[in-house]
């Protein structure tokens, strides 16, 4: 009975599981779909070596974020194998587009439990990417933006106010502390390890590593569209860093949208007038939600192909 039990319980885990999926996906194709459209124009005057380079830095930028949340998880004491760890975030990470803001994390915990990850442990590598991208994100704005865009982008200087508490959140004794009343408000037992310097620190070289990235994809969307030289690069990373960072921090907009995309114009505004602005905004949102999709899709076939390498073949 127990066996049947556990079968059954299985299977519905299964369908749970395929169900988000299909769902995620989805939601992540109509993402792609809906803008389709709007883009159509800025892609036309692409061209495809530019095109294929802003998915390949797009893809290193992704990479990027998922080895900072291995990492971690890694100082929390789960460390997983590259495959597992690609899966677990990748997918988990096509709750994004899924209405709701906590599918993301459900289902990495999820995921991250079939692998031995205590689910407050998956909760809580989670939740501090974030802070991170904020702090990493708004120092990249700060060091290209001022000199480069100038009073295009003096509306949003009020978000340098929350780099020193971003900074100072993130010091591993506040951090530790943070996260031990939470799990105690929650009735949940106190993790095992606490976080170190070492792991905050690891966490936000990758976390840089990918703002270099997605500056870098931004960079060459603004060249097909019609800005080149030192200045535009230099804006696009910026450009970036302080579209997210906005996107992220003005919560009122579902994944930032509107939001992100006026901000981008406004650190774009002294290199492309308004309307290529514009187009390279909404290029760089389908490229990174297409992304995404890349993403998931080859995580979860190398963690099926390391799950089968891993079985045992009978008689052996």
């Amino acid at each position: 009975m127990s066996v049947l039990n556990g079968a059954m319980a299985l299977t519905r885990r299964k369908t749970v599981r395929f169900g988000f999926l299909a769902v995620a996906l989805g939601f992540g194709v109509w993402a792609v779909a809906s803008r389709w459209d709007a883009v159509a124009e800025g892609f036309a005057r692409l061209s495809w070596g530019l095109l294929a380079g802003s998915v390949v830095a797009v893809l290193a930028a992704l990479m990027a974020g998922m080895m900072m949340w291995r990492a971690l998880l890694a100082d929390l004491g789960s460390p997983l194998a590259l495959p597992d760890a690609a899966k677990v975030f990748f997918v988990g990470q096509l709750g994004k587009y899924i209405p709701g803001s906590l599918w993301p994390v459900l289902a990495q915990m999820e995921l991250g439990k079939d692998l031995g990850v205590p689910r407050p442990r998956s909760a809580a590598a989670f939740f501090l990417t974030y802070p991170l991208y904020l702090a990493t994100g708004i120092t990249v704005a700060v060091v290209t933006l001022p000199g480069l865009a100038g009073g295009s982008v003096a509306r949003f200087g009020w978000l340098l106010l929350l780099l020193p508490l971003l900074v100072a959140g993130l010091h591993p004794r506040v951090v530790n502390g943070l996260l031990g009343l939470g799990l105690r408000l929650l009735r949940r037992p106190p993790l095992e390890r606490p976080l170190t310097r070492r792991g905050v620190l690891a966490s936000a070289a990758w976390a840089f590593a990918g703002w270099a990235a997605y500056g870098v994809h931004l960079a060459l969307i603004v060249a097909g569209l019609g800005a080149t030289g030192p200045r535009a690069f230099g804006l696009s990373f910026g450009a970036f860093a302080l579209a997210w960072c906005l996107g992220f921090v003005v919560v009122i907009a579902p994944a930032g949208a509107g939001v992100r995309e006026v901000a981008m114009v406004a650190a774009l505004a002294p290199v492309l007038d308004a309307g290529p602005a514009i187009a390279a905004a909404l290029c760089s949102r389908l490229v990174v939600s297409l992304g995404d999709l890349i993403c998931a899709a080859a995580a979860g076939l190398a963690a099926r192909r390391a799950e089968s390498a891993r079985v045992p073949v009978p008689g052996d």
